[in-house]
């Protein structure tokens, strides 16, 4: 995967590349910056090891769906990430 990242995540957490906002509707309406939601589907960039009996279930390069207010937005080297807990997870897709 090209998005290599210089953090290393502890633990249960993740590290998420979100998805590009829409820009038009199904329609082809043209969403204004100010209107656009948040995404809540991205990649996943980097993974800790898990919990002790707990092993983690996503991987780097997985893409997966997450909450609305889920993790904590970080920018490294000019690119903005989520950290989050796996449980913060819904689904993988």
């Amino acid at each position: 995967m090209a998005n290599n990242v210089n953090i290393t995540p502890l633990h249960d957490r993740v590290i998420v590349k979100p998805a590009a906002a829409e820009e038009k509707t199904a329609g082809g309406i043209i969403i204004p910056d100010t209107a656009k939601e948040k995404p809540q589907r991205g990649t996943v960039v980097a993974a800790g090891p898990g919990k002790k009996d707990e092993p983690m279930t996503v991987k780097s390069g997985d893409t997966v769906l997450y909450g609305k207010y889920a993790g904590t937005e970080i920018s490294v080297e000019g690119n903005d990430y989520l950290i989050m807990r796996e449980s913060d997870i819904l689904a993988i897709v």
